[in-house]
């Protein structure tokens, strides 16, 4: 029998369920952690969610997301704070110590990326105390370059792991997402290095599907549709010593328009096949 002890359902996979939808398909599934997504957390209601994963007998792999830090004026950069905080006690209430976070893009009319970086990590240095107060790992997601001007200025999993390098990795750590870094040349390096680390917070599979759709956002599949090699990174990522959750996040209009346990039913086998053999 298959060990799915360490799959993990993003909530994203199954955008139209609501978060009691999304935990019951979870238990029916024999899924035992979820990744919720903030917006599903507030339809619910903070507490409310907490105990609705927490009696559902869930682990909550993840919370997305905090990020978006690259605001250039100072009333911009406030509420990027005040949305992370309360994003970080989002997470501490749901029982999980792991913060995603999207980095941001360029703000409007900018071309100074070096500017807009250095403002990411400006801004890290003002959360990660709050975050440690409350228990909360911060977790540096690069996203694929395609996304560079828009949401995420960072898309390495090296310069992730350079901006966490001032802090504790209990405080700053980075997430292996295959869609996003699949293509990065310095990959296996990067995975060694996180693991020497400690920062491996997060594994999240997904597969690259080609041509990419009009809408990038949406591009990812199940695995085994795109040119994703689950096997090399698997391997990598394994043999860092990560051993917490993989964690499914796909964002594909066909997959998201599907009978979100027939959804489930595919993931599990994808996942039975070509992530848990290297995992």
């Amino acid at each position: 029998m298959s060990d799915f002890s360490r799959l993990a359902l993003n909530t994203a996979t199954t955008k139209k369920w609501t978060l009691a939808e999304a935990v019951e398909g979870c238990v029916k599934a024999g899924i035992p952690s979820i990744g919720p997504w903030r917006d599903r957390v507030a339809e619910a209601g903070l507490e409310n969610a907490a105990k609705m994963i927490a009696d559902a007998g869930l682990r909550v792999s993840s919370l997305c997301r905090g990020g978006f830090l690259t605001a250039i004026d100072a009333e911009g950069q406030e509420e990027a704070l005040e949305d992370n905080r309360a994003a970080i006690i989002e997470a501490a209430t749901l029982g999980t110590r792991d913060l995603f976070l999207v980095v941001g893009g360029l703000a409007e009319g900018e071309k100074d990326v070096v500017a807009a970086r250095q403002r990411v990590a400006d801004r890290l240095e003002q959360l990660v105390p709050f975050a440690v107060e409350n228990g909360v790992r911060l977790v540096l997601e690069p996203l694929h370059p395609m996304y560079a001007a828009d949401r995420a200025l960072i898309s390495t999993l090296g310069q992730s792991l350079d901006l966490a390098a001032p802090y504790d990795a209990s405080a700053v750590g980075v997430a292996v997402d295959t869609f996003h870094v699949w293509w990065d040349p310095e990959l296996k390096a990067q995975i060694e290095r996180a693991g020497r680390e400690n920062r491996i917070a997060s594994y999240q599979v997904c597969d690259f599907n080609m041509p990419i759709a009009a809408d990038p956002l949406l591009s990812r599949g199940y695995m085994g549709d795109g040119i994703v090699d689950f096997a090399t990174i698997g391997t990598w990522v394994r043999d860092a010593g990560y051993t917490g959750d993989i964690e499914v996040e796909i964002f594909n209009q066909d997959i998201w328009d599907t009978n979100g346990n027939e959804v489930l039913a595919t993931v599990k086998q994808r996942y039975e096949e070509l992530v848990l053999p290297y995992a």
